[in-house]
């Protein structure tokens, strides 16, 4: 039997006289009490199970919950309406003779009926049949099993109950109590803890909540995507042509072309009329006529002063509006103490504060405030004395600010694209140099080799193994000299390369021949002893080595060929000197060094030698032995240098990223200060030939710079960005470490920490 037969059949037999009502009344307390004690066993058992948190749900809880049969009463659900009657009520009406459920052995439903006949005093058989019930209920759709709403207020508006307690009434005429909303944070929890907690919605009709079902979520989310309802539903189902066309010889419908289609729309018609009554009354305006100036002015008025009747109107700056503290009845922390009070007193009178937050029961309270003639006329005294100054506002285009820059179309030849790799260093490439007619290029690495290599073609021409780390090498700047400087350690190797012709060769092996001699002093320059710098022959390696007292880091060539300089950064006084190659002299620069150097270049057309510290440059004229100039970088440290062709422009990078243009005819300052590696500059350089100049950086990246010099010393240099070029990858944090740009072409040489060094064209 279905539970709304069972309804019926419970509602259509009424107690006959007063004792059966009565006991009915006795039966609903006993079942009240009984489910009551029920869900308190089932709680002190879920308490028992449960862990130290009391936020965890364990499967057990959710079963011991689940067992409870979903039509037991709660203490705040009313009993006409959401129960449903028990077994010894149903035992009082079956004694009429009309019971509808004698006869549930006939129909679909009798096995269950007959189980229940037979098993009246089993209440876990009257549970699971209740259950079963449900289930049936749950999966029909006829509208006779649907449960009765809990809402019995009927088709009237929520609103009128919003304020109430109750939800309507039930049949013996008690309040139906509304259920407690749970808080956020016990939905939050229960969210948290339920899985399916997202499946749940209100039912604000009945006061409950509802979860959805698998198939019913299913259904919403096709039905939010813009799908059919069903699964099974094809919208793009192939057309079925149910008109047999064989054999057809004429049209569906030969009726002729009705009237209408040759006759004027009454509608257009109507629309048209009600535009032009619309115009006529002037509710439609169409644009005016442009003014008509008069053909007659006065000659002497002037119409600026005639347009302004006195001085322009200035809105006055509005007033400060009152705060939470200036109200009759503010929060405790508004209201100051006594003490706090004394210590205004003590205060000077501007730094006093204007009001003292006081508290009232009602506005009614609130006396006059004593200072409001005087505020108001304050008021005034600023309105009328304090003068106002409107302030234009010029509107700037951003765009307008920025330098107008060449198109790079038009800036080139430039490196742009990596062409070559010269491999077989085993460590870092520390440092690298080209020759002069850009044929060959040497290179040094922290394997303790120097090699040197065919620009065009990658072949390793020779290698020296000079069992340290190299520090700094660097070929003669005369074509006809092949000689190759290497810092190593303390030592600086000058090393016959052998890549020129047979007379260039002898010229090299006759100048780097050492017999030993006495010093001379020369162009007033002191002399070294020899126990700063040794001049000996290397027959290992052949060439002529230089033995200083510290550590050798740079090695930088005159533009002459014959001129050497070295520097030791720990040598102090005697960090920067100058050999002479040809009389076989050590020198050292008459200036005191302030500061560590890291740096040192000629000057390429003048006798000038600039030395590099870790903040600033200093510009040295080795003829009139003279500070020439100091040029101030404002930067962390300075860790490269180097000099324009024309001599007049000075680039330096530093360690936190930075690049220095120096206009020397300008100022002592950067002229341009870029911004470009996120990591230290290690090499900076400049063209001999074409506008470019390169840095390179740890950051593994080496920057491409169109830097065009004009003779014209009104006009300041043009610097404009040109390439990014990448490839190197990092190697114990280190990047690029070194990069020099060939003699004649457009062509960019870089040295990485990866062992390798990478040849960039145009």
């Amino acid at each position: 039997m279905g539970k709304s037969e069972r309804k019926e059949a419970i509602g259509s037999q009424k107690p006959k006289n007063e004792k059966e009502r009565k006991k009915v009344e006795i039966l609903k307390d006993k079942n009240i009490g009984g489910t009551l004690s029920r869900i308190k066993e089932a709680e002190e058992t879920a308490a028992e199970s449960s862990e130290d948190s009391p936020f965890d749900s364990s499967s057990d809880d959710v079963d011991d919950d689940e067992s409870l049969p979903e039509g037991e009463f709660t203490a705040s659900e009313p009993v006409s309406e959401r129960s449903q009657f028990s077994e010894d009520e149903e035992d009082i009406y079956s004694g009429d003779g009309d019971n509808p459920r004698a006869g549930s052995d006939d129909d679909g439903h009798g096995s269950g009926g007959s189980a229940s006949d037979n098993d009246n005093n089993d209440g876990e058989g009257k549970l699971d049949e209740s259950e079963n019930s449900r289930e049936v209920l749950e999966e029909s759709d006829s509208s006779e099993d649907e449960v009765a709403p809990r809402n019995t207020i009927g088709d009237v508006p929520l609103k009128w109950y919003k304020d109430e307690e109750h939800i309507g009434y039930d049949l013996s005429g008690k309040k139906i109590k509304k259920k407690e909303r749970q808080s956020k944070l016990d939905s939050f929890l229960a969210s948290a803890d339920d899985s399916k907690n997202w499946r749940k919605i209100y039912d604000e009709y009945n006061d409950e909540e509802v979860e959805l079902t698998k198939a019913e979520t299913k259904l919403v989310s096709r039905l939010l995507k813009g799908k059919a309802p069903h699964a099974e539903f094809d919208p793009y189902a192939p057309y079925v042509d149910w008109f047999a066309w064989d054999g057809a010889k004429h049209p569906i419908s030969n009726a002729p072309e009705p009237k209408r289609r040759f006759i004027r729309s009454k509608w257009e018609s109507r629309t048209v009329l009600r535009y032009v009554r619309a115009i006529r009354k002037g509710l439609i305006k169409f644009d005016d006529k442009p003014k008509e100036k008069p053909r007659f002015y006065a000659l002497w008025d002037d119409d600026s002063t005639a347009d302004r009747q006195g001085l322009a109107y200035i809105p006055a700056p509005k007033p400060k509006l009152p705060g939470h503290d200036e109200s009759y009845n503010p929060s405790l922390e508004y209201i100051p103490t006594q003490e706090e009070v004394n210590s205004y007193q003590l205060m000077f009178e501007e730094d006093r504060p204007k009001y003292i937050p006081k508290q009232f029961k009602s506005l009614r309270g609130v006396p006059a405030y004593e200072k409001a003639v005087q505020e108001t006329f304050d008021r005034c005294l600023d309105l009328y004395l304090c003068p106002r100054v409107r302030k234009k506002r010029i509107n700037i285009d951003p765009e307008s600010l920025k330098p107008k820059l060449p198109s790079r179309k038009d800036l080139k030849p430039y490196p742009t694209t990596r062409y070559l790799e010269y491999k077989g260093h085993k460590g870092p490439v520390t440092s690298i140099s080209t020759e002069p007619t850009g044929q060959w290029i040497a290179s040094g690495s922290k394997d303790g080799t120097v090699r040197i290599w065919e620009v065009e073609t990658g072949r390793c021409l020779r290698i020296w193994d000079l069992g340290d780390a190299i520090e700094e090498v660097a070929l003669n700047p005369l074509p006809a000299l092949s000689i190759l400087a290497v810092a190593v350690g303390h030592d600086v190797f000058l090393l016959n390369t052998r890549v020129g012709n047979d007379e260039e060769q002898e010229n090299t092996e006759e100048l780097l021949h050492f017999e030993p001699q006495k010093t001379t002093n020369d162009n007033g320059l002191s002399n070294i002893s020899a126990s700063i710098v040794e001049w000996c022959q290397d027959d290992k390696h052949g060439g002529i080595r230089l033995k200083h007292f510290k550590a050798v880091t740079k090695v930088e060539w005159h533009r002459k060929g014959d001129y050497l300089s070295t520097l030791a950064p720990s040598g102090e006084s005697r960090s920067v000197l100058i050999h002479q190659l040809s009389k076989k002299l050590t020198q050292r620069i008459p200036f005191k060094t302030k500061g560590i150097p890291v740096s040192t270049a000629f000057h390429p057309t003048r006798s000038i030698i600039f030395t590099a510290t870790k903040k600033n440059v200093r510009v040295y004229d080795l003829l009139k032995q003279k500070l020439v100039k100091k040029l101030d970088a404002g930067v962390r440290e300075i860790s490269s240098i180097s000099i324009h062709p024309a001599g007049d422009n000075v680039i330096v990078g530093s360690k936190d990223g930075k690049l220095c243009w120096f206009d020397m005819d300008l100022s002592s300052r950067p002229y341009r200060v870029l911004r470009c590696h996120s990591k230290d500059v290690t090499g900076v350089a400049y063209h001999r030939s074409y506008p470019l100049f390169a840095t390179c950086s740890d950051d593994c990246t080496a920057y491409i710079f169109h830097g065009m010099v004009y003779s014209d010393l009104n006009q300041n240099p043009l610097i404009v960005p040109l390439e990014i070029l990448r490839g190197h990858a990092s190697a114990d944090g280190r990047g690029v470490l070194d990069c020099k740009f060939h003699p004649r072409q457009p062509w960019l040489f870089t040295a990485g920490a990866d062992s390798l060094i990478k040849l960039y064209c145009h």
